[in-house]
């Protein structure tokens, strides 16, 4: 899978996903570390890259823009995760999540579990 990791995310991470065999890159690594978020969702889209972050905010432009694309793993967690633990999550639940991010989805990965919502977000809330 294609990963873009986002500025407040390791940049180990990155590296991590790389030697598991992935395709990721870290926004420093782009010199996009102070891009805006429309910016990174637009990059991510056209790359065909899912967005690594803690950043909320990506979720909400994309519900906003009605989007399908791109695919978001959000981590909100009240324990800090290192990069390590980032990657075994990832590493570690791919295989359940892939078919949701290649169709475009959110994946939020809590303390104690994980919850997919399919993009776009707000089309279950108007059928």
């Amino acid at each position: 899978m294609k990963f873009l990791i986002d500025q407040n995310r390791s940049p180990r991470l990155a590296e991590l996903l790389r030697d598991g065999g992935h395709d990721a890159v870290h926004t420093l690594e782009l010199g996009l570390e102070r891009a805006p978020d429309d910016e990174l969702l637009v990059l991510a889209a056209s790359q065909e890259r899912i967005i690594v972050s803690g950043d909320t905010d990506f979720g909400a432009l994309l519900a906003l823009r009605d989007r399908r694309s791109p695919s978001v793993v959000l981590f909100r967690s009240r324990h800090t995760f290192t990069a390590d633990d980032q990657y075994a999550l990832i590493r570690d639940h791919l295989d359940d999540i892939a078919p949701d991010l290649e169709a475009g989805a959110v994946v939020v990965i809590t303390d104690d579990r994980i919850r997919v919502r399919r993009l776009p977000l707000l089309h279950d809330e108007q059928q």
